[in-house]
């Protein structure tokens, strides 16, 4: 029996809309559990209109009788975690009750913030393109086995010993380094000694919430953050983030067995986007790429930096759909190329003068890329009210129907539009969501 368990993740840089994805599906699911990442993953949620923008808090939170949970995998700045509970209760969302925290997440803390700011933006070191959230020095203190844990919030004197050790650790380092002021780690235990008063009704053992929720029969989204390629095992190292974006980063980052995921769900928009430095085999320089960005309001949720647009990759695609074993794909933003009269899609890779489909794991491979493109027809009618995959232009079909057939996943959900009603939901997918709803 397939188990009552769904990963939903990016397949490709991230961007892929899967914030509106997983509201839509979380009507279906009694628990959405957020599992990598910190509060560089923004997710944008349009319902009736009304806007909302999440960065640390998974989506159901936007459904009264769903659970919501931060897994032990994500990385929590208490400061950015509060100030969203705060914004979500302005828009008429209160999350007590709801809403829970791993009790072995690790916290993020200003002087993470202070070397990642002071890292990239050195002279003569290589930019990743972060967003200087103090993410990736969070992810290298829990791998030397030196961060702060949620669970130490409770416990003041741990917290204070601590915050005075580490920071006078990161002073010394940045301010050799970097000529970076020092942090005064008195000032900072007295904030985030407030702060973790507020914190810590929510603060939970969630592993033991998710598995309960399972051994009762109850039906668990996995909410993933960023997308495959940042992965940083699988992505386009070293412009990636600091940690498991891919299906795996589930299992590790929530604390539930591999045997109990039932099916893991890509999201792809209909072309490409990338936020920051790195490779982008088919990025468009020209003004249709320019046209996308304006058509797909293809500007950052949390940054709001311009995403570089590009065609379909399919290489990336069926790479994307083999390391996560997507059985489904969710395309979105299809009604962006509503304005187009020719679509180029990437069938194959020119590294070199060979052609492959295969992705190299060195940059200089990725960056020598030529995409080889085969053009489509494209539909030149809106699709943004179309609400039956039978109702679509016969040219977008085909285009879909391609992409399905390259990627070796089968496609679930078309999204045409920013809201939750501009959907169409495919017949079998449908029915597996159902079976997995079903009590």
């Amino acid at each position: 029996m397939r188990a009552k368990t769904a990963i939903v993740l990016g397949a490709q840089w991230g961007d892929e809309g899967k914030g509106k994805i997983v509201d839509v599906l979380s009507g279906r699911f009694s628990v959405v559990a957020r599992y990598a990442g910190g509060h560089n993953a923004g997710h944008t949620v349009i319902i009736s209109g009304k806007k909302f923008v999440l960065q640390l808090v998974p989506c159901g939170v936007l459904r009264p009788d769903c659970r919501a949970v931060i897994g032990n995998g994500v990385v929590l700045d208490p400061m950015a975690f509060l100030k969203e509970i705060d914004r979500l209760k302005d828009l008429g969302v209160d999350v007590a009750g709801q809403l829970f925290i791993s009790d072995r997440a690790h916290v993020i803390l200003p002087y993470h913030r202070m070397i990642e700011l002071a890292a990239e933006n050195a002279p003569g070191r290589m930019k990743i393109g972060t967003t200087s959230r103090g993410i990736g020095p969070a992810y290298e203190d829990k791998m030397k086995r030196s961060g702060l844990r949620v669970v130490d919030l409770l416990n003041p004197e741990i917290m204070r010993t601590h915050i005075h050790n580490a920071c006078h650790e990161k002073n010394t380092i940045v301010r050799a380094l970097f000529g970076t002021d020092p942090l005064d780690p008195n000032k900072m235990y007295e904030e985030y000694a407030r702060a973790a008063e507020r914190i810590a009704p929510f603060i939970a053992d969630t592993s033991r919430i998710l598995n309960q929720a399972l051994r009762d029969g109850q039906s668990i989204m996995f909410e993933g953050a960023q997308g495959t390629m940042l992965d940083i095992d699988h992505g386009t190292y070293p412009f990636v983030t600091s940690s498991s974006a891919t299906a795996g980063g589930a299992v590790i980052g929530t604390g539930v067995g591999p045997t109990a995921i039932g099916t893991v769900i890509g999201v792809t928009k209909a072309y490409v986007t990338r936020v920051g430095e790195g490779p982008l085999p088919t990025e468009i320089h020209s003004e249709q790429g320019e046209l996308l960005r304006i058509r797909g309001q293809e500007y950052g949720a949390v940054t709001g930096r311009p995403r570089r647009c590009g065609w379909l990759d399919l290489p990336l695609l069926r790479y994307s759909t083999e390391i996560n074993g997507t059985e489904w794909l969710v395309v979105t933003k299809l009604d962006v190329l509503d304005a187009l009269k020719e679509i180029p899609v990437c069938t194959a890779y020119n590294i070199n003068g060979k052609i492959t489909d295969s992705i190299p794991a060195d940059v200089r491979g990725l960056e020598a890329i030529q995409p080889v493109l085969t053009t489509m027809k494209g539909w030149s009618e809106p699709t943004e009210n179309v609400r039956t995959f039978e109702g679509l232009p016969a040219a977008a079909k085909d285009y879909l129907k391609f992409l399905e057939t390259e990627s070796g996943a089968k496609i679930g959900m078309i999204s045409i539009g920013p809201d939750r009603d501009q959907t169409i939901l495919l017949p079998e997918f449908a029915a597996t969501l159902d079976a997995m709803a079903q009590k």
